[in-house]
């Protein structure tokens, strides 16, 4: 797990995608998050969904609300990446804290990218030329 600290207080786990990154605090309280310092109903419609949906894949599978606030802080990468590594920490932050199987079950049934990081990158561009895969054209005049 991407588990950073452990302190009887608070819990530090991370997520990435992209070159994007996601730091997450997580400290007993009544079910709160903040995103980079606003409260997470204050993000677009699809923004706030992405965020919500490790949670409320915890509520449906183990029938409790987490008794834990979530402070998120990104950087790096664009809005989309740090709110996909957000939601990658948020889902692993809940399976650490509550260690079930089922839940980890869950996660993946619906979304293996929930718990697993996207490897994916983009890709280098070619020596001597300015772009990954187009070719520039060719001028035999």
């Amino acid at each position: 797990m991407a588990k950073k600290s452990k302190t009887p207080e608070q819990i530090i786990f991370a997520g990435k995608r992209k070159t994007a990154i996601a730091k997450i605090r997580v400290k007993p309280g009544n079910g709160g998050i903040t995103y980079n310092f606003l409260p997470y109903e204050e993000l677009g419609l699809f923004h706030k969904l992405a965020l919500i949906e490790p949670i409320r894949i915890y509520k449906q599978v183990l029938g409790e609300n987490p008794q834990y606030d979530f402070q998120i802080k990104t950087h790096g990468g664009g809005k989309e990446a740090q709110i996909q590594a957000a939601r990658l920490a948020i889902a692993r932050a809940l399976l650490e804290i509550s260690g079930s199987d089922v839940l980890k079950k869950a996660y993946i049934n619906y979304d293996r990218n929930m718990i697993v990081q996207d490897s994916r990158r983009k890709e280098a561009c070619k020596p001597g030329d300015s772009k990954a895969r187009a070719r520039r054209q060719k001028s035999y005049r």
